[in-house]
């Protein structure tokens, strides 16, 4: 046989997908983007459109920088706690396994998982409300003018994700990924997002802003919510911040050491106990997705009358933005666990602190970056250069600075969102070798560098 016979390429494994996914699941065929593909001297095509942005979203910088960026509890403190990478990965994981399970592509959900979280910014979702409240004017200690809060718009880690992939990341001829429109929507729209939000966009064409969002894509939603407080409460659980026996009183709990019986009972180690109960957790949120989802997409095909995708399509997105989420039996037991977790972790004395600690640091380098630009790198006056349209700082003789600054800079919304994208990029780790270089200079300090 010869190995051309053996090799699966595009059209082979389009045709295999389409026999093997749910006449609800999206296909790879239908996958559009922003712009055509770079040829880049390429000779034979072997993936799938989704398994390409899932490739294209791996390899790029600021997915490295998850590694970097904190969940819950700082990751330098220990090995263990998660990071914004560790979470994105679960995500994936536990998206997969929903999506295998109701025969929706697993590729478009992976690509999205592992894109959903892209624009977080350093030290958790504290960072991302001390950006809202800078670009709101709310932070007396970078008093933005009244003109550029009314223009500049907010800040919201879903919508920089999307900015991140369309605009920031810079690997190919134009900018951003050129990540498909499924993808790009799915990561937009794993989390709350309205049609008119005030947040500038690159390109808002394909986003569907007004529907709700396809199903792989409200499969990241509800697999992000069952990764983030399961895990979180694990972590929690290792530090310290929660008893093991408080966690047992809540419902789920309870439902699941029933389940357990003998092997709950008879465990009298408390990490293999503690073990069990996050496992049983997953495993009852996760099972009970599938097979609430299950049920409403198929009442869903009986009142629409469909029996082919092609049918599906035609009937447009009349599903709720919930068909692919918890029961009404366990929504409840999942918002106790949700509340417990964010009273006894997230709202915890060593998690307050970090959080105070992220204020400061976010603060001054705004303030640093704002009042001064050319505190910022080479790289981010270039941008204000080429999309702003500025003169570039560091050419003008010094004299002309502080009025080109005042007169230009200080006037548009555009630079305060070019510091805002910035600071979003940043890891933990960057953001504080920036603040102690910029706030606590000594002899033996070095600037954290430029990162071309």
């Amino acid at each position: 046989m010869t190995p051309s016979k053996l090799l699966l390429d595009r059209h082979a494994l389009e045709d295999r997908e389409a026999a093997t996914l749910a006449v609800f699941a999206t296909r790879s065929t239908e996958a559009t983007r922003r712009r055509p593909l770079g040829e880049e001297g390429r000779h034979y095509d072997y993936r799938l459109a989704f398994q390409r942005d899932r490739d294209r979203i791996l390899h790029s910088r600021a997915f490295r920088r998850l590694k970097h960026k904190t969940q819950v509890f700082v990751p330098h403190l220990a090995d263990h706690p998660r990071t914004r990478l560790t979470h994105t990965l679960e995500v994936s994981q536990i998206g997969r396994t929903i999506a295998r399970a109701l025969a929706l592509n697993e590729d478009l959900v992976e690509a999205i998982a592992l894109g959903h979280d892209l624009g977080h910014t350093a030290f958790g979702h504290t960072g991302e409300a001390v950006l809202q409240r800078i670009l709101a004017g709310q932070e007396d200690e970078v008093p933005l003018p009244g003109e550029v809060v009314q223009q500049v718009g907010t800040f919201k880690h879903n919508y920089q994700s999307v900015r991140v992939v369309d605009l920031l990341e810079r690997r190919y001829a134009g900018p951003g990924l050129n990540l498909t429109d499924q993808v790009r929507e799915g990561i937009l729209k794993h989390t709350a997002w309205k049609r008119d939000f005030p947040f500038p966009l690159p390109d808002p064409a394909g986003l569907h802003l007004g529907e709700a969002c396809h199903l792989e894509g409200q499969v990241v939603a509800v697999a992000d919510e069952i990764a983030q407080q399961t895990h979180d409460l694990e972590d929690g659980l290792r530090a310290g911040s929660v008893e093991l026996g408080r966690v047992e009183r809540l419902a789920i709990s309870r439902q699941i050491i029933e389940r357990l019986g003998e092997a709950w009972t008879s465990e009298r180690h408390r990490w293999r106990r503690q073990n069990l109960l996050v496992r049983g957790m997953i495993h009852l949120l996760v099972t009970d997705v599938i097979t609430a989802a299950a049920g409403r997409l198929g009442r869903f095909l009986d009142r629409e009358g469909i029996e082919s995708h092609g049918a599906m399509v035609a009937a447009g997105r009349s599903y709720s933005q919930t068909t692919v989420w918890f029961s009404s039996a366990v929504q409840p037991l999942f918002e106790e666990l949700k509340a417990f977790i964010y009273q006894f972790i997230i709202n915890h004395p060593q998690v307050n602190r970090q959080d105070w600690r992220a204020h400061r640091v976010i603060t001054a380098l705004f303030r640093a970056f704002w009042s001064n630009p050319l505190n910022l790198p080479s790289y981010v006056l270039l941008r204000a250069r080429d999309e702003l349209g500025f003169p570039y700082l560091r050419d003008l003789p010094m004299a002309k600075v502080a009025g080109e600054v005042a007169g230009r800079y200080h006037s548009s919304p555009g630079f305060a969102r070019l510091v805002a994208d910035h600071i979003a990029g940043m890891s933990d780790r960057f953001a504080l070798e920036e603040y102690r270089s910029l706030e606590l200079p000594g002899p033996d300090h070095w600037p954290a560098g430029e990162v071309s």
